[in-house]
């Protein structure tokens, strides 16, 4: 589940205890692992929340039902479970959309573990009954790639681990590339899990296709310039110390744990190194994307 989602039903479920006799809201008990991945997705999410809630507090307001700020709650959360329904059904749109793009017999890489990407893998293999190989990036620094390997293995789709830094060495034996994404930008470029620009960029480099395949409620109207323009927290590696304080630093970052904390977690993929989106709302080009969150937010 997102980070759009695990944060609705918290806040769902924390509204539901306060109006059952707690006094105020709970804080969320879970806290997003990685501080740079969750505004991503939680932005995108929340930006269309808020319109759902002021599109329906206005008409709520104006129908015969409007007498209390209690029945409006309860009207507002009981409404608000159609959209964990509507983004349950995206995904499964999205996989689906992307499965049609698996041709029979071909060699696939993706980047470490994206549920989307799972679930068109499963719906390619078991429903369209299409035989194909998958290269797996490990997805470092979280290894989520190992997870995405077992998940494969056990769903008998052959598959193979691949280290983030051996992607240039065996693009030549692929024929296609599937990423998911934190979110999709105003240009239709995407904000997906570290690495996944690099292997946008070998494989345009060597003319391999790369789908992006993302869910619409991950459309976010942010216009990133750069790697360093996302609406998130900048690590300190872009960072450097001087000569003098670098030479009498007691403490430099050794550690798997310290070296992750201090690098990215994310990172945005330009629309001209992707070849398709693949969408519960259809297939769109990079330049569709703007079309569509006029649309969305209309």
């Amino acid at each position: 589940m997102s980070e759009f989602m695990q944060t609705l039903e918290t806040t769902a479920r924390s509204i539901r205890e306060d109006s059952v006799g707690h006094s105020s809201l709970r804080r969320a008990e879970v806290r997003p692992q990685n501080q740079h991945k969750a505004p991503i997705a939680t932005l995108a999410g929340l930006d269309l929340f808020m319109r759902f809630v002021t599109r329906h507090s206005h008409d709520f307001s104006l129908s015969e039902e409007a007498r209390s700020f209690e029945e409006f709650k309860g009207n507002l959360l009981s409404r608000a479970a159609l959209i964990l329904d509507k983004a349950l059904v995206a995904r499964e749109r999205a996989a689906e959309m992307g499965a049609q793009f698996v041709r029979d017999n071909a060699v696939i890489l993706v980047q470490a573990y994206s549920r989307v990407i799972m679930s068109m893998l499963y719906h390619a293999a078991n429903v369209q009954n299409k035989r194909f190989k998958v290269y797996v990036a490990e997805g470092r620094p979280n290894g989520d790639g190992i997870q995405a390997v077992s998940a494969l293995r056990a769903a008998g789709i052959p598959c193979r681990a691949v280290l983030d830094s051996a992607v240039g060495y065996i693009m030549d034996k692929v024929d296609m590339v599937f990423v998911g994404a934190e979110g999709v930008v105003e240009n239709g470029g995407v904000i997906n899990q570290i690495g996944t620009y690099q292997i946008a960029l070998v494989a345009n480099a060597l003319s391999k296709p790369v789908y992006a395949v993302a869910e619409s409620y991950k459309f976010v109207r942010v216009y990133p310039l750069n790697q360093y323009d996302l609406p998130s927290e900048t690590p300190d590696i872009v960072t450097f110390v001087s000569r003098g304080k670098s030479l009498t630093a007691h403490h430099d970052p050794q550690g798997e744990d310290e070296i992750s904390a201090s690098n990215p977690s994310v990172d945005y993929t330009p629309p001209q190194y992707l070849t398709l989106l693949l969408t519960d709302l259809g297939v769109l080009t990079p330049s569709g994307v703007s079309d569509e969150l006029i649309k969305l937010y209309l």
